[in-house]
């Protein structure tokens, strides 16, 4: 079998810093744009053991795996990440946001890396791609999935999707991106993590980080996917998928709310997993990183993953210990 080596370059943010801040950059060719010139995927690579890819959400990078980067490749697992096009260090392309070409990025990283058993798992945004990989791509390459607060199977209300969310809460968010984008991504990341009055999973810091991190994508990839992530149906993608499949959501998730979303998913996917997360909202990545991680490793071990939960449970520890990779 034969792949290709991927690129290694040197990012210098600007000539001013001090070259000893400099940041290896891996990159992955994943095609051209319309006028010929090379897309890059910047990718992060940890651990040894059999691979876990993962996809992030809208409208953030790679970044946004904070917990999960620094904690699953301590358990015996090789742990994948990339920014999507137009988001985080890759190429930063004008078209090209559509579904089954960010499959297609997908299956670059997976032949370029040349993976092999692959965990995929799929955060909001990054359950569509999951999704259209599998069908698009018969699944290569991959052995189970995650859908993490994911919106598949399909979110836009139609005559033949009545469940759906109506099209002008997402022609709103579009104009509030293009009025401003900067206010837009401020007020959307307190709903994102279930910031309120009196509620704060978060601190302040987060919120700022999840801004500076999606400012780092275009304006253009910001509004393209929200297109994107909104009126494509999934339902299809998700009923050819053969592997063992998770899903796991915040019942609290105003973002993507659970009835339209993972409820709905769960039974076009044959013999899948819900599992849902009392209180928690959409990133739950972050407000709930010690449950997800641990149930990531569950599943990845082959397990059953508790649908409960306590907070003794916070070391992911006792997963790995069982599980054989």
């Amino acid at each position: 079998m034969s792949f290709v080596i991927p690129t290694v370059r040197l990012y210098v943010p600007h000539p001013d810093i001090s070259p000893f801040l400099f940041q290896l950059m891996n990159l992955i060719k994943a095609g051209s744009d319309a006028a010929g010139k090379p897309i890059e995927i910047n990718y992060v690579d940890y651990g040894q053991g059999n691979p876990v890819v993962l996809i992030h959400g809208w409208p953030l990078d790679l970044q946004s795996w904070e917990f999960q980067l620094a904690e699953l490749p301590l358990h015996g697992v090789r742990v994948v990440a990339y920014d999507r096009r137009g988001f985080g260090k890759s190429s930063k392309p004008w078209d090209g946001y559509d579904y089954d070409t960010l499959a297609d990025d997908l299956k670059a990283v997976l032949d370029n890396l040349d993976l092999q058993n692959v965990t995929l798992v799929g955060f909001s945004m990054g359950g569509g791609e999951v999704a259209r990989y599998m069908s698009r791509h018969q699944g290569a390459r991959v052995s189970k999935v995650v859908f993490i607060s994911a919106v598949t199977p399909y979110l836009l209300k139609t005559d033949d999707n009545p469940d759906g969310v109506d099209k002008s809460v997402f022609d709103d968010m579009l104009k509030g991106i293009g009025k401003d984008r900067a206010d837009f991504l401020g007020t959307f990341a307190k709903g994102f993590y279930g910031v309120g009055p009196i509620s704060h999973p978060v601190s302040q810091a987060v919120l700022d980080w999840s801004q500076s991190i999606a400012l780092q994508a275009t304006p253009r990839a910001t509004t393209e996917c929200a297109k994107a992530f909104s009126a494509t149906d999934f339902r299809q993608d998700l009923k050819g998928i053969k592997v063992p499949a998770l899903f796991i959501h915040g019942d609290a998730d105003k973002t993507v709310p659970l009835d339209n979303s993972a409820k709905r998913a769960v039974q076009l996917v044959p013999g899948a997993q819900l599992v849902v997360y009392e209180g928690e909202a959409h990133g739950l990545n972050v407000t709930a990183p010690d449950r997800l991680n641990r149930d990531l490793l569950t599943f990845i071990s082959g397990q059953p993953v508790s649908e409960t939960y306590s907070k003794s449970e916070a070391d992911p520890e006792g997963a790995a210990e069982k599980a054989t990779y």
